[in-house]
């Protein structure tokens, strides 16, 4: 009987998901499959009649060296900034996960960067990264005027200052989620490797961090996705991806081919290809380590 019931039942449940599954497809499919639509387009904007070109674009894209910078740049802020950020946020949280004295203030101050505005990080470091800022002013008092630069006005410097301004405004936040992660494992497997002998840095990397390996991969993911999405904003506010295209990365290019050249269809490929390396990206994240998890059992 009430078997029959659950059958009978069933399809209206499904109906419920009729309105959200509409919703995905609108705003989620939708979208995705309009990039590549105007992709195929020459189209200056919405006021501009689109004109079908077919794979132009894509020929035009591929030949441009603005391009071909924009990935070198990409891959190298993805390159340094997870590497450096996942190790680093994960030490952080371990630390506070052991409650050092004042681990409460900690928290909060290592969560505070993330919680300042893009328009206010851009403000804050415009002004420390300026050649009369805080960080020239702090080496000609250590007498290192030698090394005193236009930080964000140098090629050599304007993307490691914002691959910097990245690892800044990431560890301190992706430590306090690693923290809460660290406070649901069983405290008498922590408690017994110690006991054992166990030193800190051992507990640390060879029994709490294979406890958490499925939030790491999880965290590592997102941070990279972040990274490789979002660093249009920070470019555009501090160095409009120059001096030249050193500091020109695909989203950046997105945005400026899209609104200040007015190209969308060379923005929709550049868009299909950022959208592509996101998802390799993603894939190769979890491959390594899901295969650094099997090597550690």
């Amino acid at each position: 009987m009430s078997s029959t019931s659950t059958r009978v039942q069933a399809p209206r449940v499904l109906w419920l998901t009729v309105p959200s599954l509409v919703w995905f497809a609108v705003f989620s499919v939708g979208p995705l499959a309009a990039m590549f639509v105007i992709a195929t387009l020459r189209w200056k904007g919405l006021l501009y009649e689109p004109t079908y070109i077919g794979l132009e674009n894509v020929g035009k894209v591929f030949a441009d060296p603005t391009f071909h910078a924009a990935v070198r740049n990409s891959v190298i802020q993805v390159a340094i900034a997870i590497p450096v950020m996942i190790p680093l946020a994960f030490m952080l949280g371990y630390h506070l996960y052991t409650k050092p004295r004042g681990y409460r203030v900690l928290s909060v101050l290592y969560f505070s960067p993330g919680l300042i505005s893009i328009s206010m990080t851009g403000m804050i470091f415009y002004g420390v990264m300026s050649p009369n800022g805080g960080v020239n002013g702090l080496l000609s008092t250590l007498g290192l005027d030698s090394w005193a630069t236009a930080w964000l006005a140098d090629p050599s410097t304007a993307l490691p200052t914002l691959i910097a301004i990245d690892l800044w405004r990431g560890i301190g936040w992706t430590a306090v989620l690693f923290a809460a992660r660290l406070s649901s494992l069983p405290a008498e497997v922590i408690e017994a490797a110690q006991m054992d002998g166990a030193g800190r840095l051992r507990t640390m990397w060879q029994i709490a961090f294979p406890m958490i390996k499925d939030y790491v991969r999880t965290l590592a993911m997102l941070q990279f996705l972040w990274t490789l999405f979002t660093s249009a904003a920070l470019i555009l506010l501090l160095t409009k991806g120059g001096p030249g295209t050193s500091s020109t990365t695909l989203s950046y290019l997105v945005y400026a081919k899209a609104f200040s050249q007015r190209d969308l269809g060379y923005s929709q490929v550049v868009g299909v290809v950022l959208l592509l390396a996101g998802v390799a990206g993603m894939l190769l994240i979890r491959a390594l380590l899901r295969g650094s998890e099997e090597d550690s059992r």
